[in-house]
C-alpha cells in the first residue's frame, strides 16, 4: 500500500480530508466529477489521495500530455490502472514498458492498418444494422446494453477472426467481468476472467495449427514476433495480450456510446445537422471523444523521484494521467464543457492517450462509431430525441 506523509505535500492547497472525499476520486456522478476537476486544476493540479491505496491525481492538460509522452520516466509496468486488477496480474502491452512492450504493440498495429479497417467496414455496418433494427422497430431501447455492448463484441469477433458464436458469449462474459472488477470482487473477477482466457487460449492454439495472414489476424501476427533476445514470445504473455485486447475492446464502447446518445437526445439541432450533412460526422466524433472519453485515465509510476508543482513524487506511488480532465482544460479548449462542432484544435484531445501507450484500437473505435453513424438515416429513435 502506497503511503505519503501529508507533511511532505506542503504545496497541496486543499486539506487532505477534502481531497480524499473529493468527487474526483470517490464519485460516479459525471457532473460532480467534472466540476471537481475544475477545482483541482486550479487549486491543486497534482493532488495526493489516500483512496485505493494512495495515488497522485493529475488534472492539467500539459502535465498529462508530457507524462504520457515520457515513457522513460512515467512507466506502466508497476501499475497502469487505478483501481487495478484485484489479483495483481500484468498483461502486455498495457502493463509492459519498452523493449518488452514493443513486439506486442507491433503485432497489434500490423492488423489495424487502413486497408484492413476498410475491409472490415462493410461487415460491421451489417452488424450495426442488424442490432439497431429491433430497437428502431420498438421505438425505444437501451443503446448501451442492447446495441453498444453487443456491437463491441462483433467488432472484436471480426477483428480477431473468432467464430460467430463467440460474439454473444463475449458480450455476456465481458459485462459480468467488468461488474465484478468494479466491485473489486476477486472471486468473480477470476471466474469471468478465466472464461476470457479460455477464448484467448483457443484462438492462439488454432492459429498455431492453422496460421493466417499476419496482416489480417492478431493472433497470427503475435506468433511472428520475437523479444529483444530474438526468442519467441512467452505463451503466457501471448494469451495475456489477446485476453487484454478482448477486455479493452469491450469496456470503452458502451460508455462512449452512452455519452454520445445522451448528448444527442438533448441536442435536437445537432441531430438534424448531422443527418442532413453526414460529412460532419467525423468532426463530431472527435468532439464526442473529447467530451466523453470512456476512460477517466490510466496510471503510471515514476522510474526516478521527481518534483511537480512543488510536490515530490516518489518511486512506487501511482500517478493518474486523467485524460478526461485534460480534455476539459480551459487553458487548451475554449468553453471546454460545451460541444463545439469543428473545434479548431480538436486534434489535440487526449481521448486516445498519447505516446507509446496510445490506444491501439483507435482505428477500430472510430470505425465503431462510423458504422453506427452509417445507419443515421434509419435512426427514427433519434428523431424522437430518445437516447
Amino acid at each position: 500500500m502506497a503511503t505519503v506523509d501529508p507533511s511532505t505535500c506542503p504545496h497541496q492547497a486543499l486539506p487532505q480530508e477534502r481531497i480524499d472525499s473529493s468527487a474526483a476520486v470517490i464519485s460516479d456522478n459525471v457532473e460532480d466529477i467534472l466540476k471537481e476537476y475544475d477545482v483541482l486544476r486550479e487549486a491543486c493540479p497534482i493532488a495526493y489521495t489516500n483512496q485505493y491505496g494512495g495515488y497522485w491525481l493529475m488534472t492539467r492538460y500539459e502535465d498529462i500530455k508530457a507524462a504520457a509522452l515520457d515513457s522513460e520516466t512515467f512507466i506502466s509496468s508497476v501499475k497502469a490502472v487505478i483501481p487495478s486488477d484485484p489479483r495483481g496480474l500484468r498483461r502486455p502491452p498495457l502493463n509492459f514498458d519498452a523493449p518488452n512492450h514493443t513486439p506486442y504493440r507491433t503485432a497489434l498495429d500490423r492488423t489495424l492498418k487502413p486497408a484492413r479497417i476498410k475491409r472490415l467496414t462493410a461487415r460491421l455496418e451489417e452488424h450495426a444494422e442488424a442490432l439497431l433494427s429491433p430497437l428502431l422497430q420498438r421505438g425505444q431501447g437501451n443503446i448501451c446494453t442492447e446495441f453498444a455492448a453487443q456491437f463491441a463484441a462483433w467488432v472484436e469477433t471480426e477483428w480477431l477472426n473468432l467464430t460467430p458464436d463467440t460474439a454473444p458469449r463475449l458480450a455476456r462474459t465481458a459485462s459480468a467481468w467488468v461488474n465484478a472488477w468494479r466491485q473489486m470482487d476477486a472471486e468473480k473477477t477470476t471466474y469471468y476472467s478465466t472464461q476470457l482466457y479460455d477464448i484467448a487460449r483457443a484462438v492462439l492454439a488454432d492459429r498455431r495449427e492453422h496460421p493466417r495472414d499476419p496482416e489480417e489476424d492478431p493472433a497470427s501476427s503475435l506468433l511472428l514476433e520475437r523479444n529483444s533476445n530474438g526468442e519467441p514470445l512467452e505463451e503466457i504473455h501471448l494469451v495475456g495480450c489477446i485476453r487484454q485486447s478482448l477486455v479493452v475492446g469491450m469496456v470503452a464502447p458502451p460508455l462512449m456510446m452512452g455519452g454520445m446518445c445522451n448528448h444527442l437526445s438533448k441536442d435536437q439541432q445537432l441531430q438534424q445537422q448531422l443527418r442532413e450533412d453526414p460529412s460532419l460526422i467525423p468532426a463530431a466524433i472527435e468532439e464526442f471523444v473529447r467530451l466523453f472519453s470512456p476512460y477517466r485515465g490510466f496510471a503510471r509510476t515514476v522510474s526516478k523521484e521527481i518534483t511537480m508543482h512543488g510536490q515530490t513524487i516518489r518511486l512506487g506511488v501511482p500517478i493518474s494521467l486523467t485524460y478526461s480532465a485534460a480534455n476539459r482544460d480551459p487553458a487548451v479548449f475554449d468553453d471546454p464543457h460545451r460541444f463545439v462542432l469543428n473545434r479548431p484544435n480538436i486534434a489535440m484531445h487526449l481521448g486516445f492517450g498519447r505516446g507509446r501507450h496510445r490506444c491501439a484500437g483507435q482505428p477500430l473505435a472510430k470505425l465503431y462509431v462510423a458504422s453506427l453513424a452509417g445507419q443515421q438515416q434509419h435512426m427514427t429513435m433519434g428523431r424522437r430525441g430518445r437516447g
